[in-house]
């Protein structure tokens, strides 16, 4: 099994609309209406052609499972946010998100040479926030009753990993990734 994360591309519009709109990732959206066409292109526009974003579709042995992204990369601050999410349901508890995440922190540490990834979880999503735990994300806040879903208040857990964090956290998961994964299998086109 391999696990590639490509740029997301124009033609993948389509099938991103789908997965925001299906209720699988939309219940962990901060969001909670269906995303129309015109609000979908605005936004495929700006993930496509801002510098302060990066998107890439992450891919299972070839076929599309789910999205990585790095949002609001600051320079001046040299941080960024990160989110991940998987599809296709099937692929869950397989290490599908844990091998994107791997490849993405590698990325914005080693390649883009960034001092913070800050994540936002909603605090019932908890194989969400451990997965990032399990990578040495450590809990910074908890915004209580920050999002509304489905006309109920959410708790939002935030967490945040700095570069000086990144080498303890890289070598433990790549511990873990070489139990299940090859890690000569995982790819991240920058």
């Amino acid at each position: 099994m391999s696990v590639r994360l490509r740029r997301l591309a124009q033609a993948d519009g389509p099938r991103v609309l789908a997965w925001r709109n299906s209720p699988e990732v939309a219940a962990h959206m901060y969001s909670d209406h269906v995303i129309g066409e015109q609000e979908h292109a605005l936004w495929l526009q700006a993930a496509l052609t801002r510098p302060d974003r990066a998107y890439w579709i992450i891919e299972l042995d070839g076929a599309p499972v789910g999205l990585a992204n790095l949002v609001r990369i600051e320079l001046e601050a040299n941080r960024a946010d990160l989110a991940i999410y998987l599809a296709d349901p099937a692929v869950r508890g397989r290490g599908v998100g844990a091998a994107a995440e791997y490849l993405v922190l590698g990325h914005a540490f080693e390649t883009r040479g960034l001092d913070k990834l800050w994540v936002e979880v909603l605090a019932r999503n908890v194989p969400g926030w451990r997965l990032h735990e399990s990578f040495g994300f450590t809990r910074e806040a908890l915004f209580r009753d920050h999002v509304r879903k489905g006309g109920v208040f959410q708790e939002v857990v935030g967490l945040g990993l700095l570069r000086r964090e990144w080498p303890k956290a890289k070598a433990l998961a790549e511990g873990r990734l070489a139990r299940s994964w090859a890690l000569p299998s995982l790819f991240l086109e920058a």
